[in-house]
């Protein structure tokens, strides 16, 4: 079994020294320059918790001639994000109303996808990312990607689903053969229960 942060492919070692040397930003924007350097413009890319539209939108842009799918259970999240596509001129999207368990009725591959756990940015609260269909969710995303592929998923252990989130992620991740994924983490080591990242390359064809 692998350790996390142990790359042995060499392109993404190259993205990983290129971030090292950019001043700190906020911890999904990370995601986001890592997700950059991995698709073509052409690309399929999926936003599996649409929130506040953020990650869809920047989604859209890195594939102007490709498409991004974004999913979401709160008609709020859908809403505020195709107003925030819109505004922006952006048309190559599809967003549903629907869990991301169910993302296997409306992709059937893509090349890189974003996970932003935890709630809706004001929001309620009380309606969060749980770390059982979490775990479905992620599975379901990892059969679909692309050989090659990149799958981020920022995960915030300063709430109490958040932390059980976090512990099963960290369990799953670190259980991945390393024949088939290389999985690396980006954390703030000074900072306690900060957000962090886990991010998964697929190496060759794999279901669960």
């Amino acid at each position: 079994m692998m350790k996390m942060g142990n790359f042995q492919n060499k392109e993404m070692w190259k993205i990983f020294i290129v971030l090292s040397r950019w001043s700190m930003k906020k911890i999904y924007e990370y995601a986001h320059d890592w997700i950059e350097k991995s698709v073509n413009n052409n690309d399929i890319v999926v936003d599996f918790t649409m929130g506040n539209g953020n990650d869809t939108l920047r989604l859209a842009k890195m594939v102007p001639n490709g498409k991004v799918y974004g999913f979401d259970i709160q008609e709020k999240a859908l809403n505020t994000t195709k107003e925030k596509l819109e505004k922006e001129g952006i048309t190559n999207y599809e967003l549903i109303l629907d869990s991301h368990i169910f993302m296997n009725q409306y992709i059937n591959k893509y090349k890189a996808g974003i996970f932003n756990l935890g709630y809706l940015p004001s929001g309620d609260k009380s309606i969060t990312t749980k770390k059982k269909t979490t775990k479905l969710a992620v599975m379901h995303a990892l059969d679909l990607l692309e050989v090659k592929g990149i799958l981020a998923i920022v995960v915030y252990p300063g709430h109490a689903e958040g932390k059980l989130e976090s512990q099963m992620l960290e369990a799953f991740v670190s259980e991945l053969d390393n024949q088939d994924f290389d999985v690396m983490k980006l954390s703030v080591k000074n900072k306690k229960n900060a957000p962090y990242i886990l991010i998964i390359e697929k190496n060759r064809p794999i279901t669960f």
